[in-house]
């Protein structure tokens, strides 16, 4: 029987984070993993996909190349060269996690783990005792119905990140972030791709002013967009795949499969042990304890928004939980999100579909007027802010265009430090950089507008 304070199950963003800071904290750390350290995010979400996501970048702005009196002859593609480019770097990374493991003075199991009682956890032969037990073990992708992902023309991310050829016709069934992104790089390398998707707009959790310019922007691509509308049947045949929408008989040479996530608990224990759980992912607190004490979940098994920042978020304050801290919980109305696609979108906070019109003031800035944009030929865009009408305070901000993923942490912190529309005047923003037009939408919001 081996003892430790605390044990994480899953090492990714947030399970590893959890147990480096509860190592630092002072506590004993064990974590258990079954695959690869640094989790899907690493290995097979965030990182791979942004990889390839800037080799289609690259491809793009080389063919704009000539605009800025660079010639390029003979430009060409190895999508079996992309695919390895992203595969090294995941696994760099996962090494680097690794690496943090032994700083930090951490035990990695690696294995499937059950937990057969609060404070015991079997792994292999290994018997695991522990005062706390934390649960990061992720989510994992969803089928449809009856439609599964079969690997073969059916493909969900992971053959999605990995493809040995390029499909000439290319369906994806859903257009939240993976859909997008998936639809962007495929159509950057000459995929005539149909995206799907139920809802009336693309990305639907996002402000619906996003959501229609890059729908243009997709349209301006050359995809095909239908909203509002669902697969009624998919099947894999000998070389591709038929869909039905809408009564539609419809034939790709494969289709991507990306239509959310549920909670990665399968053979966990946590259903004999009875924790709660709701609309499929682990219910938890304040300091993310499930209703059994002793046990705790972060990250993508303890429900939305199935983001890696979130989950190395939950981790600091599990792990100051377990140490008997205090933290602060966790503000989702805080919590900023990306989507990597072209154009790119970011976002914090309340949407402007979600307001009352006579409390807000909303503010809109162009990138076809800012410098930096104009100078890169990325003009596509704008900066939103929107702000309480009486006090002044940030109540979220919504960028699109290129480049704006580097840009919404400016707005997460002014939110977090709750910030007014008078302070973010007052800053000085450096000339020429994309982020004056964060503070032109506020200058915008308060009829105060210079470059506009």
């Amino acid at each position: 029987m081996k003892e430790f304070d605390a044990v994480v199950i899953g090492g990714g963003p947030g399970g590893y984070a959890a147990a480096i800071r509860a190592s630092q904290l002072g506590l004993s750390v064990a974590l258990i993993e079954r695959e690869a350290l640094g989790g899907t995010c690493l290995n097979w979400g965030c990182i791979p996909t942004k990889s390839l996501l800037h080799s289609a970048s690259l491809l793009a702005d080389i063919r704009a190349a000539d605009a800025f009196g660079i010639s390029v002859e003979g430009l060409s593609f190895d999508l079996a060269k992309m695919v390895s480019q992203s595969r090294s770097a995941a696994a760099q990374l996962s090494q680097g996690v690794k690496g943090l493991m032994r700083k930090n003075k951490v035990t990695v199991f690696e294995g499937h783990a059950r937990i057969v009682s609060p404070g015991l956890i079997a792994v292999g032969d290994d018997q695991i005792s522990t005062d706390s037990i934390v649960v990061a073990t992720g989510a994992v992708q969803k089928g449809l119905g009856s439609i599964q992902i079969d690997g073969k023309h059916i493909w969900g991310a992971r053959e999605a990140m990995t493809p040995k050829r390029l499909p000439k016709r290319l369906l994806i069934v859903g257009a939240g972030a993976i859909g997008v992104e998936f639809a962007c790089f495929y159509r950057a390398l000459g995929s005539e791709v149909t995206l799907l998707e139920v809802a009336e707009h693309v990305l639907p959790t996002e402000d619906h002013e996003v959501s229609a310019l890059v729908a243009e922007a997709l349209v301006s691509q050359g995809m095909t967009l239908r909203l509002g509308q669902g697969v009624q049947a998919l099947e894999s045949q000998k070389r591709g795949v038929t869909a039905e929408v809408g009564g539609e008989q419809l034939k790709f040479d494969a289709a991507i499969l990306s239509v959310g996530v549920e909670a990665a608990i399968a053979d966990l224990g946590l259903e004999e042990l009875g924790v709660e759980m709701q609309s499929g992912f682990i219910t938890v607190n304040d300091a993310q304890m499930t209703n059994v004490p002793g046990i705790y979940a972060i990250g993508d098994v303890a429900g939305a928004p199935c983001l890696a920042h979130k989950a190395t978020h939950e981790a600091m304050i599990v792990a100051e939980s377990i140490s008997g801290g205090e933290p602060h919980p966790l503000q989702r109305e805080r919590i900023p999100g990306c989507t990597y696609g072209t154009p790119q979108v970011a976002s914090i906070g309340l949407r402007e579909q979600d307001a009352e019109p006579e409390q807000v003031k909303i503010g809109r800035f162009p990138l076809y007027a800012n410098g930096k944009s104009v100078v890169s030929g990325h003009t596509e865009g704008f900066v939103k802010t929107i702000f309480d009408r009486e006090s002044g305070a940030l109540l979220g901000a919504h960028l699109v265009g290129e480049g704006v993923t580097e840009l919404i942490q400016g707005f997460a912190v002014a939110i977090g430090l709750e910030t007014t529309e008078a302070e973010l005047m007052h800053t000085v923003f450096p000339h020429p950089t994309m982020s004056e037009a964060m503070q032109e939408s506020v200058l915008l919001a308060f009829d105060r507008p210079l470059h506009l």
